[in-house]
C-alpha cells in the first residue's frame, strides 16, 4: 500500500475491527467432543499428534456445548439421536458452525434406501456449513473442511453490517424418513424387489 508505506513504525499493524474479530475467531475454534459412529475415530485421529489439529487453533475439544462453537457431526445420525443433536446445537453460543463428516451424515450413506431409522442427512436437523464426504473420510479431509469453516469465518461482517443478499440456511424439514420414489408404496416396493432379484440372476 503506497499510501501507508513508511508512515508507521515497524510492528504497527493497520486493520479493521471486523478483520481482527474474524481472525481471532477463526484461529481459536473450539470443537465439541461429539462423535456418533465410526467417523468419530477419524475425528479422534485429527486431534492426535500425527495431524496436529492444534496448529489450526482448533485443538481444544470442549466437553460441553456451552463452551464450543464448532459441532463436528461424525457418524450416522439415527432418528432417536436427531432430537439430541438439535438440543446440543441450540445450547451452543452464537456464532456457531457445523461440519457434516461422512457419507451417512451428509445424506444417509448406505442406509439411504432401507435405513428406516437413519436421518437422511444431518442438514434436516441442523444447518450445515461444510460437508466432508467419504466413508469414512480421511483425517486430511476433515482438516480441509476445518479450513473451509475458517474461510467462512474470515468473510463474516460483525461491525460493518452489510445487507443480507440470501436467506439464511435454515432446515425446512425434520429428521423424519422420506422413502425414495421406488419404495413409496407397497406395490412399488414389491415391483422394485422383483426387478432387483431378476437383475441379480446369473446370465447363461
Amino acid at each position: 500500500m503506497p499510501l501507508l508505506q513508511n508512515r508507521f513504525d515497524d510492528g504497527f499493524v493497520v486493520t479493521t475491527l471486523d478483520q481482527a474479530i474474524d481472525w481471532a475467531r477463526s484461529s481459536s475454534l473450539w470443537p465439541m467432543t461429539f462423535g456418533l459412529a465410526c467417523c468419530a475415530i477419524e475425528m479422534m485421529a485429527v486431534g492426535a499428534p500425527r495431524y496436529d489439529l492444534d496448529r489450526f487453533g482448533a485443538g481444544a475439544f470442549r466437553a460441553t456445548p456451552r463452551q464450543a462453537d464448532l459441532m463436528i457431526v461424525a457418524g450416522t445420525v439415527n432418528l432417536k439421536m436427531a432430537e439430541r443433536v438439535r438440543r446440543l446445537y441450540n445450547q451452543m453460543p452464537d456464532p456457531k458452525f457445523v461440519i457434516a463428516m461422512g457419507a451417512c451424515t451428509c445424506g444417509g450413506g448406505p442406509y439411504y434406501t432401507y435405513g428406516y431409522n437413519v436421518a437422511k442427512g444431518v442438514d434436516l436437523i441442523v444447518p450445515v456449513d461444510v460437508y466432508v464426504p467419504g466413508c469414512p473420510p480421511r483425517p486430511e479431509a476433515l482438516l480441509e473442511g476445518l479450513m473451509r469453516v475458517q474461510d467462512k469465518i474470515r468473510r463474516m461482517k460483525i461491525i460493518a453490517r452489510e445487507p443480507v443478499t440470501e436467506e439464511p440456511l435454515i432446515p425446512t424439514r425434520t429428521g423424519r424418513v422420506q422413502m425414495p420414489p421406488e419404495l413409496e408404496t407397497q406395490e412399488k416396493t414389491i415391483a422394485y424387489r422383483l426387478a432387483q432379484k431378476e437383475a441379480a440372476k446369473p446370465t447363461k
